[in-house]
């Protein structure tokens, strides 16, 4: 009994080993249909904003790109040798969009966090990470402000419905064990859209509301003599809504994972996904961050695997037909050989004629979505990991049972009422009636 109880709190004291159940869980065809196609609606609505073209670019002379707005921020992030730099570029005429120009600066920038992790390099991790946002907030934010509005709508749109579907499928497996379908997800996710689409945006509400008074509080320091002043003795004012601005940021950027699992597990509203991803944040953060760092090793792990397994399938498929090919060239002009660190090798459109640009535009497409569906498989390991922290969180923090889920009112099965039939009671006989029945 001893030792049953031992082996018990061991394993207590070990549930972070229930992440490792994220690969089974994110390689579902289910899930992988709802981030491939939540991932085809934000690529073609990048791809149609992106033919405003308004990021200046050098190409070489066979057409591909060798620099960038973006890479001469990133080089030296000064405004006036960025605003100088673009200039310069606008002069060329030659233009490329935004979103083309994120996604190949992030995907560089995920291979080379992913590459650190193997090397067991942090500050290359956080570094690679740490150049994303820059390039988001410092860039785009400040150069192309109207197109990351416009385009952060409808990614945020997109995610609210594909990433509230995919926590609800996790919570529901890791939680009771049950598969729910697609459209049982989507319709979870759809009358919940609410919660998810205001849960990220309300703590930078709350940040530009305080931030505010702090600015009107700078303005005031503009009155002659009595603005100085006044700035002075609101000064411990000012410090206590930095103060506010910077728990608030802390949370945003560190609980920000768990606010979609938040609204799955116990139906929360945006405000109350916020207060239990920051309460859980703070109330345990070396926990948290312990249970992100495993997250993050295994899924660096399964994505090696997965990408593995897509640079075998191209190269295979490749290989074949290669054999069947009469020539090199012809096949190598239609479709270049895939690497592991390059699935997807565009070919030389230039020197094709009609028939072989119309095949490799063919074999691109179906190359292109091999590389979705390993891009989807991210999405989907995200939320499901995330979806496992918080309910491990929840349990620690909150004591609360890990089967323990939100049902929706609509989704509750009601017994049928079923009435039972009582035995009919003999009703006593008159004495007459009794009496005549005895006689003979």
């Amino acid at each position: 009994m001893v030792n049953e109880k031992e082996s018990s709190q061991l394993f207590d004291n070990l549930l972070f080993l229930k992440i490792f159940q994220t690969f089974r869980m994110a390689i579902q065809p289910t899930k992988l249909i709802i981030a491939f196609s939540a991932l085809a609606v934000i690529c073609l609505a990048g791809w149609i904003i992106d033919f405003s073209k308004t990021v200046g670019v050098v190409r070489d002379s066979e057409g591909k790109i060798v620099q960038t707005e973006l890479q001469i921020y990133m080089s030296n992030p000064d405004p006036d040798a960025v605003r100088s730099a673009i200039e310069r570029l606008e002069e060329n005429g030659d233009r490329s969009g935004v979103f083309s120009t994120l996604w190949h600066f992030a995907a560089t920038k995920f291979q080379g966090a992913v590459d650190s992790v193997f090397a067991f390099n942090v500050p290359g991790v956080v570094g690679n990470i740490a150049d994303c946002f820059k390039a988001v907030v410092g860039w785009a934010l400040r150069y192309h402000f109207l197109y990351c509005i416009i385009f952060f709508v409808i990614e945020l749109a997109v995610i609210s419905i594909a990433g509230g579907s995919l926590c609800r499928i996790a919570a529901l497996q890791f939680a009771q064990g049950e598969k729910p379908g697609l459209t049982e997800a989507l319709r979870f996710s759809t009358k919940r859209f609410t919660s998810f689409f205001t849960a990220p945006l309300a703590p930078v509400g709350i940040i530009i509301f305080i931030g505010v008074f702090i600015f009107l509080l700078g303005l005031i320091g503009n009155i002659p003599r009595a603005g100085e002043l006044i700035v002075g003795i609101c000064t411990p004012l000012a410090l206590i809504a930095g103060a506010l601005i910077t728990v608030v940021l802390i949370g945003t950027v560190a609980g920000f994972n768990l606010m979609f699992p938040s609204v799955v597990y116990d139906g929360s509203d945006c405000f109350d996904a916020i207060s239990r991803s920051f309460s859980y944040v703070y109330a345990k953060p070396w926990r948290t961050g312990f249970y992100t760092v495993i997250a993050a090793i295994y899924g660096a792990i399964c994505y090696t695997f997965v990408r593995f397994f897509a640079f075998l399938l191209l190269s295979v498929t490749h290989w074949s037909l290669q054999l069947g090919v009469w020539g090199n060239d012809k096949l190598a002009a239609i479709w270049p050989e895939p690497h592991f660190r390059d699935l997807l090798v565009p070919p030389d459109w230039g020197a094709l004629n009609w028939s072989q640009s119309i095949a490799a535009f063919l074999i691109y497409l179906c190359s292109l979505a091999v590389v979705g569906l390993l891009a989807a498989f991210i999405i989907s390991f995200y939320f499901s990991a995330n979806t496992i922290i918080y309910s491990l969180m929840r349990n620690k923090v909150d004591n609360t049972a890990l089967d323990d889920i939100y049902t929706p009112p609509d989704e509750v099965e009601t017994e049928p009422t079923t009435t039972e039939s009582k035995p009919e009671e003999t009703q006593p006989q008159p004495e007459s009636e009794a009496q005549s029945d005895s006689s003979p």
